[in-house]
């Protein structure tokens, strides 16, 4: 019998939460001024200055006066006990480590079959390159260990911190032996297993890679765990067509068996009374949608005969679709706070003004969603009204004061963007550009279990983490 708390125990418990959702609720100040297009501003640190990285003096972030910080673990550096540290640093999360230390688990997100780092004995797939490594160091960026922690998967993008101390890794992939080669045309046929799961990563050691097959086979982007109800929230990032969001409701508790458990249900989100109901689109003012929940009857198929990539990485959500679950654009970073699932829809909304619709499913600049796991109610938080506000929004977190922390994805300059409960949107740190790397962008952005440390990373073939403190307390988060 899958865990799911009684609703009517879960509201008795989450009633102050729920009155507060009701009443006025978090962010009703950013989605109205999403829907006239003048964001409000306030609540930020000032403006922006190169600051000198103190690892080495060179000029990586733009902060607000105050802040500082130090980068590490690059690219090609080494582990603390030999190999050598992979690219592409993606979705992490953050965990309190022994004498006032900081644990952060990392995804690296490679996708080509190049083969497993670390140990290829202890690798799901020994040619998948992809995994998480784990970092113990200080709240100012001061490496004290670091070691491969999940080999051998594939695309791990982002994932979820999960409160009974693990990190949940998603492959953004459907690749494997059984499915024809995907749009970069290498060959599918070198990979020993099967991608697309989710991966738990406990935060004190390595693990034995053992994949949840029954949370579904598609391109996982985010996790975010719900205490009150046990069910994980997915999101996915199916690039050029329609994406989905989801739940896992797992068989047993998770809080109570310590890891997240295989052989659960997976459910797709629909908006009560109007089938297949496309949220990709921009959004009217005030936008509120009650939900259903449709259940995917195979959430892992099995393909014979190796069908087209496009067909099996939609095979998941078409079976939602076909129930009438909602059309989302490349829905990307989750987190959960306070009763609420908030969630990023890179390309939602309409095109704005004078501006070219990105390439991939959906024309908008980006969109911010909130999911009240009391009332099952979707609400549109913020609908950018174009790239100079907010561009393509990706990873997404919330600061101590339950800020969302942004980090962009554009084709331009990327900052972390700071979007307050009154629906101030400020900016924070923008990143130097990459000599050599255009694409490079920020991810996995968390903060220290203290509230000190902002710990985020730079994706780039020439990636690393970094750590940045200030004075928090003169702005939003």
């Amino acid at each position: 019998m899958e865990f799911l708390m009684d609703r009517r125990k879960f509201l008795a418990k989450s009633s102050a939460i729920a009155m507060a959702a009701v009443v006025a609720g978090p962010f009703e100040g950013a989605a109205h001024a999403a829907v006239q297009g003048k964001p409000a501003a306030g609540n930020g640190y000032g403006p922006l200055t190169a600051v000198p990285d103190l690892s080495d003096g060179q000029i990586r972030l733009h902060l607000p006066k105050g802040f500082a910080y130090r980068s590490f673990d690059p690219v090609g550096s080494n582990f603390t006990e030999g190999g050598t540290i992979p690219g592409y640093h993606d979705g992490m999360g953050a965990f309190r480590g022994p004498r006032g230390t900081v644990v952060l688990v990392r995804n690296h997100e490679i996708t080509w079959p190049l083969g497993a780092f670390g140990d290829p004995e202890k690798a799901y797939d020994p040619m998948a390159p992809g995994g998480t490594s784990t970092v113990t160091v200080t709240g100012r960026g001061e490496v004290l260990h670091t070691a491969p922690s999940l080999t051998g998967t594939l695309m791990n993008c982002s994932g979820g911190r999960m409160p009974w101390g693990s990190w949940i890794s998603c492959e953004e992939t459907i690749n494997g032996p059984d499915v024809a080669n995907d749009y970069s045309g290498l060959p599918n046929a070198r990979f020993a297993q099967k991608h697309g799961y989710l991966f738990e990563v406990p935060v004190t050691s390595a693990v034995k890679p053992r994949p949840i097959r029954a949370a579904g086979r598609f391109t996982h982007e985010s996790a975010a765990y719900d205490p009150h109800t046990g069910a994980v929230y997915l999101t996915e990032d199916n690039y050029n067509f329609a994406s989905g969001f989801y739940r896992y409701i797992p068989p047993r508790n998770p809080q109570t068996t310590g890891r997240l458990l295989d052989g659960g249900r997976l459910q797709m989100l629909a908006v009560r009374g109007e089938e297949g109901k496309d949220l990709s689109l921009g959004q009217p003012q005030h936008a509120r949608y009650r939900v259903a929940w449709v259940d995917i009857d195979d959430p892992d198929p099995t393909y014979t005969g190796l069908p087209a990539n496009d067909a099996a990485v939609n095979a998941v959500g078409d079976q939602g679709r076909g129930k009438g679950a909602a059309l989302f654009a490349r829905l990307e970073g989750c987190v959960y706070h306070e009763g609420v699932v908030y969630f990023v829809s890179t390309q939602g909304g309409a095109t704005s003004e004078g501006e070219k619709a990105p390439s991939g499913f959906g024309d908008g600049r980006g969109q911010v969603w909130a999911y009240d796991t009391v009332t099952s109610e979707l609400r549109l938080v913020f609908e950018s009204p174009g790239s100079m506000t907010l561009d393509l929004p990706d990873n997404v977190t919330t600061s101590p004061r339950g800020t969302l922390v942004v980090c962009e994805d554009g084709g331009g300059d990327n900052y972390i963007r700071g979007l307050t409960r009154s629906g101030c949107l400020f900016d924070f740190a923008r990143l130097e550009p990459v000599s050599g790397d255009p694409g490079a962008e920020f991810a996995g952005s968390t903060f220290s279990p203290d509230g000190g440390t902002l710990f985020v990373n730079v994706q780039s073939a020439q990636g690393r983490s970094f750590a940045i403190w200030g004075p928090w307390q003169r702005g939003g988060f």
